[in-house]
């Protein structure tokens, strides 16, 4: 590419995907990572595309759920366009209640969900019933949702990676920044403007429960991925002493899965996973202009809901970029 329009520094989630929806507009854009595509976060093994829960809405929970409504269609024009699978599918959720007071609170919920889902995913209240894959539940009772979705994180970022290149787009380690300049890099990039990184640790095990959903209790994401592997995570380190390490603390991960899902115990370990998610202060992506670098811009930060977001700040950092537009929540700006 003889020039750019725009320059991303970061290959990962984030920065591809304002890249290939700037791309998709007819834009040249470069994507820039020392690092390589999902060398960071975006590298990782679980993948849990899960909404905020359907009360005290707000722009963050508003702007989630319109990024995870976009995303069948985002991540299926991806498939097409390169032949690569990311992995996506809009699988639900089950969550087990242990008490009455989880029921009430789960109820209430799904009341709401009437209304800020706009009956476009449904959060309802079920009995366990007697399903394999069903996690144990002390009240007998479920909550099921349609909005969750999963993906697998490394694939399909790649699978992004490949989108932009495939719509004229350069993705390499090193070249010369042209044009406007959007900051993607991640927890190192968020540390800098006063956020920080937090470690989490992951596994994934061979086990099929392909066309299943993802199950969560006890904090944990079960996630199994049509690859006939399930995926476990994870962890949330705010101090660590190696970023991508795992150790005693992954241990702890799969005993409490082991405990909340028996169906997973025996399953043997494919893979141990270590890195850093960026997270700002709010815990909310951060987007828009640059707070230091004078005329750059910044997609950065959506601590453990990058994914989710992931096609909604491609379109909102596209209007921004070229067209002037500012469609970003307040609550995201630097």
């Amino acid at each position: 590419m003889a020039t750019a329009d725009i320059t991303v520094m970061g290959a990962g989630v984030f920065g591809l995907s304002v890249a290939y929806a700037c791309a998709q507009r007819g834009a040249r854009v470069r994507v820039v990572d020392p690092h390589g595509v999902a060398a960071g976060s975006s590298g990782g093994l679980v993948g849990a595309l899960a909404p905020h829960v359907p009360e005290n809405w707000n722009e963050k929970k508003a702007f989630q759920f319109e990024s995870l409504i976009m995303a069948q269609a985002f991540w299926r024009d991806v498939e097409n366009l390169t032949g690569a699978d990311a992995g996506y599918v809009r699988s639900g959720r089950l969550q087990p209640l242990a008490d009455a007071r989880a029921v009430e609170l789960a109820q209430a919920r799904a009341l709401t969900a009437k209304t800020h889902w706009e009956g476009r995913a449904t959060w309802e209240v079920l009995p366990h019933g007697n399903a394999t894959w069903m996690p144990p539940s002390p009240s007998g009772l479920v909550v099921h949702d349609t909005l969750s979705a999963l993906i697998h994180p490394r694939r399909a970022t790649r699978a992004l990676a490949e989108a932009v290149q495939a719509l004229g787009g350069e993705v390499c380690a090193d070249a010369a920044p042209q044009g406007q300049m959007v900051w993607a890099t991640g927890w190192p990039g968020m540390v800098e403007i006063g956020g920080n990184g937090v470690k989490g640790q992951a596994a994934l095990l061979k086990y099929d429960a392909s066309g299943q959903p993802q199950l969560f209790a006890d904090a944990l994401h079960i996630i199994p991925h049509n690859d006939g592997t399930v995926a476990i995570g994870s962890t949330s380190e705010r101090e660590f002493d190696d970023p991508f390490t795992t150790d005693s603390a992954l241990d702890d991960v799969l005993a409490r899965a082991h405990a909340a899902f028996p169906v997973v115990e025996g399953a043997e370990v494919l893979e141990r996973w270590a890195g850093v998610r960026p997270r700002s202060k709010s815990r909310a992506p951060v987007l828009g202009k640059h707070p230091t670098f004078e005329g750059a811009f910044i997609a950065n930060g959506g601590f453990k809901i990058g994914f989710g977001m992931a096609p909604k700040v491609g379109e909102v950092m596209a209007d921004l970029l070229l067209e002037g537009k500012d469609q970003i929540p307040e609550g995201f700006r630097a």
